[in-house]
């Protein structure tokens, strides 16, 4: 069976099915729809239909860019499914409102490829998950709705995926891609399909479940290193040290890690590491520093209220029904991504002291934050309106707007305070 696939991939008529056309989806769906045929498939019909049109919200791939990959097309009918022998899966994997993995995407999708899957074919996940979720969450679906038999009648692969969103220099092609496979044939064969079409090759792990942990540490490790300066910065504020300062001299050593303080949000480095902390807990063993460290960013939003505040008040500022302009929404800079931003937590806790919030981002889609957090960013701050700007993400308009721009929309005597240290300390009234 798998030579048969390795034989259509080697001559071109290897037929490929993408399930999720995000962040993560859409850039592989192109770069295979460049070279073999490539169905893209996504439950969203309004999804489908601007691929269709070679247009993408999410500004990850260029409309030159679509239209390159000559063998790609998109589809939200299931039935044009059953065609695809290789389904690689790249839905979200989200956490709940308890902060616990929320399988529901991957299981669906599971369950609808278990409905159409033939003999021979092999799926491929790239969802973050705990190691051991694609064989004991993911494949017995499969089984159950097709009744075909793992590893003897359709096979598995994990391929982490490691989009960066807005990142237009580390991009699918560029980095290093992880495979593995259910059996060795298996795996060599999902090692040969990626670096078909990844330049910066390939690793291949000895099995699915290294594959699986490999994927959930990366982002981790990101999330305790960003939690160890997020601390050093509440520690040196109490000594009054300008921890911008601390780090620009620390950083002079060769080994020193450039990691700045910040709010951690985002798809995978505020959501991951509660995926490997739910298994070490399945499995008996509480993970007391990954969890620390998730405690200390989570935090972080209320912290930078309670410094704003602290200043608001010092100039005699009534927090109560104050006008609060917060610049930036999305998790990072320079992409139109809101998922998980903990801007959020800035804005409600804000609505809690009873101010007036503004959120302005050049970046979002105005209807989708509505949609998913209740709010609406305003189109342009007013001039000379706010008691207090608060510079979340920087965005490069931001960076060019410059000091003498976002001093104009607040009164008197605004408080303006730093996330980013974006702008120059002698020009601000605090950064993080």
């Amino acid at each position: 069976m798998i030579d048969s696939l390795t034989s259509r991939l080697d001559n071109g008529s290897l037929k490929i099915a993408v399930i999720g056309l995000g962040y993560v989806g859409l850039p592989l769906a192109v770069e295979f729809g460049k070279r073999l045929p490539t169905l893209g498939f996504d439950i969203n019909r309004h999804r489908i239909a601007e691929l269709s049109r070679g247009e993408d919200s999410t500004l990850e791939v260029e409309p030159e860019e679509l239209k390159s990959a000559g063998h790609l097309s998109f589809s939200d009918d299931i039935e044009t499914l059953r065609a695809c022998s290789v389904f690689i899966v790249t839905v979200p994997t989200p956490i709940d409102r308890h902060k616990r993995p929320d399988l529901t995407p991957l299981i669906k999708a599971s369950q609808m490829l278990g409905k159409v899957i033939q003999p021979g074919a092999v799926v491929i996940y790239e969802s973050t998950v705990y190691p051991g979720a694609t064989e004991e969450d993911c494949i017995p679906l499969i089984e159950k709705e097709s009744g075909l038999k793992y590893n003897v009648d359709f096979f598995a692969g994990y391929s982490p995926e490691r989009i960066n969103p807005g990142d237009k220099q580390h991009r699918l092609t560029t980095i290093k891609k992880v495979t593995s496979g259910s059996t060795p044939e298996v795996a060599q064969f999902v090692d040969k399909l990626y670096r078909s079409i990844v330049t910066a090759g390939t690793h291949l792990a000895t099995s699915i479940r290294v594959a699986e942990a490999a994927k959930v540490i990366e982002n981790t490790q990101r999330d305790l290193n960003i939690a160890l300066i997020n601390e050093l910065a509440l520690i040196f504020n109490r000594l009054g040290i300008d921890t911008l300062e601390v780090l620009e001299a620390a950083g002079t050593k060769w080994n020193f890690l450039p990691f700045r303080p910040g709010l951690v949000g985002g798809h995978c480095i505020g959501v991951d590491p509660y995926y490997l902390t739910h298994k070490a807990q399945e499995v008996g063993h509480t993970p007391e520093v990954i969890l620390a460290g998730r405690r200390i960013n989570d935090s972080m939003g209320h912290y930078v209220v309670s410094q704003v505040v602290k200043r608001m008040l010092k100039k005699r500022i009534h927090v109560e029904d104050a006008n609060v302009l917060i610049l930036g929404l999305t998790f990072k800079e320079n992409c139109p991504d809101i998922r998980n931003t903990r801007v959020v937590d800035i804005v409600a806790e804000f609505k809690e002291y009873g101010a007036n919030v503004d959120v302005y981002d050049p970046w979002v889609n105005p209807a989708e934050t509505e949609h998913e957090y209740g709010f609406t960013p305003i189109a342009q701050p007013a001039p000379g309106k706010y008691d207090a700007i608060i510079l979340a993400v920087a965005h490069q308009q931001f960076r060019d707007a410059g000091i003498e721009t976002i001093r104009q929309w607040g009164r008197r005597d605004c408080v303006i305070y730093d996330i980013k240290s974006l702008l120059p300390r002698d020009q601000v009234d605090g950064r993080l």
